[in-house]
């Protein structure tokens, strides 16, 4: 009896971790394959969302895409049910990040019965399509959204610095043209002012807000020239950091048999989410 359960567990443990490989890995053929074939229905499925809300198609086609909309939702749901199935943890899985967007590529058309208007969620199956650059061999810009990743992390401090400095000016500055302007030429409140000095300081510049008094028009040009150094500067800022991360750093696309994690490194012999062996 131990012997057959054993070679029944054996067996259920090969296609478990053949199932994995297909779906998680990109180095064998199937595995490509299914990726290939996941990412031409994740593109098709987001694009049908984006014309259900065109209301010309919609009155043309909207039954025809509703219905394309519940094939992609059945396939997506029976493979993230195929995913929980073939990792060894399951719940690793569906609390990481890929998991939750997996299950919202298919939760919300089921959530459309009772919400309405709640498939327009659907577009977050966009987010899937990171999941299959490796299979195109572009795991080196995985590596490279990494180091940006990195780079705007260790920028934080200096550019909240830097944020609170401009959201200190932008005061002051609105501040003196609520009093230089006032409410008869459309500055009413300092908030209102303020506002104008954030638009003009970022170099937007909506127009629906000018300033008529000389004064006034010589504080928005000083308050135009600072706007062209403050985009500058966070800019100088990541950009140093970027120069300082190693950008050699590479990745594998070999994913945890545990909680599917990829992005490891090529020498890693753990997995660094949850300790599994690769």
């Amino acid at each position: 009896m131990n012997s057959e359960q054993s070679e029944h567990n054996g067996e259920r443990h090969g296609w478990r971790e053949t199932l994995r490989v297909i779906i998680f890995e990109a180095d064998t053929p199937l595995g490509k394959t299914f990726d290939l074939i996941l990412m031409l229905a994740i593109i098709a499925s987001v694009f049908a969302v984006a014309f259900e809300t065109v209301e010309s198609v919609a009155a043309d086609y909207g039954r025809e895409l509703r219905i394309v909309e519940w094939v992609f939702t059945i396939l997506f749901t029976i493979e993230y049910v195929l995913r929980l199935i073939s990792v060894r943890k399951p719940g690793e899985y569906a609390r990481s990040f890929f998991g939750v967007v997996d299950l919202l590529s298919f939760l919300p058309t089921y959530l459309a019965a009772f919400i309405p208007g709640a498939q327009t969620l659907l577009v977050v199956r966009a987010l899937r399509l990171i999941r299959v650059f490796r299979i195109l061999k572009l795991a080196r810009f995985v590596s490279e959204g990494g180091q940006l990743l990195l780079a705007v992390k260790n920028s934080l401090p200096k550019v909240s610095v830097f944020l609170v400095a401009v959201l200190t000016t932008v005061i002051i500055v609105g501040t003196i043209m609520y009093l230089v302007e006032g409410p008869e030429n459309g500055f009413t409140s300092i908030p209102q002012s303020v506002y104008w000095a954030i638009v003009t300081m970022s170099t937007v510049g909506y127009g629906d807000l000018a300033p008529a008094t000389p004064l006034g028009k010589t504080l928005a040009s000083i308050v135009m020239i600072i706007g062209y150094g403050v985009l500058a500067v966070p800019t100088g800022i990541v950009t140093a950091e970027i120069g300082r991360a190693d950008r050699t750093k590479k990745i594998s696309t070999k994913a945890c048999a545990d909680c599917s994690l990829g992005g490891h490194d090529p020498d890693a012999e753990f997995c660094k989410r949850c300790g599994a062996r690769l």
